[in-house]
C-alpha cells in the first residue's frame, strides 16, 4: 500500500524503484542495530563472566540456585557448586547466569567516608 501511494506521487519508475530498494535495506539496518548489536554484545559480557570464574565465587545458576564454586575441571568445563553445606552439585559452566562479586574498594571508601565526619555534631 506504502509503495502504490509513493509511485503515484512520484510519477514515475525510477523514483519507486528507489525507494523499493532502500526500504528493505533500511529495514536490514535497522533490525542490525535493535537486535543482533546489543545480542552480541551480551554475549560477549556472559563469556567474559565465563571465563573468569574462581573457585570460592559465590555464583548464581540459571535455575535460579545460588552457591559457591568450589571446585572447577577445566578439561570438561563442568564446575561444583556448593548449594548449601554439604550438598554439592556438579554442573556445566555455561550454567551459571551470575557472578556475585563484593568490591572491596567500595567498602573501603565507604569506611573512610564515615570516619571523616566523627566529631562533627549534625542537627536532625
Amino acid at each position: 500500500m506504502v509503495f502504490g501511494i509513493l509511485a503515484q506521487e512520484g510519477g514515475g519508475q525510477a523514483g519507486s524503484s528507489v525507494i523499493g530498494l532502500a526500504l528493505p535495506l533500511l529495514m536490514i539496518v535497522g533490525f542490525y542495530f535493535l537486535l543482533i548489536r546489543p545480542q552480541r554484545s551480551r554475549q560477549r559480557a556472559q563469556k567474559a563472566v565465563l571465563d573468569s570464574l574462581e573457585v570460592g565465587d559465590e555464583v548464581m545458576t540459571s535455575g535460579g540456585i545460588f552457591g559457591t564454586i568450589v571446585e572447577i575441571d577445566e578439561d570438561e568445563g563442568v564446575l561444583t557448586v556448593e548449594i548449601s553445606p554439604g550438598t554439592r552439585v556438579r554442573m556445566v559452566r555455561a550454567g551459571i547466569a551470575q557472578r556475585f562479586v563484593e568490591d572491596d574498594e567500595d567498602y573501603d571508601e565507604d569506611e573512610d567516608a564515615g570516619t571523616a565526619d566523627e566529631g562533627v555534631d549534625r542537627e536532625p
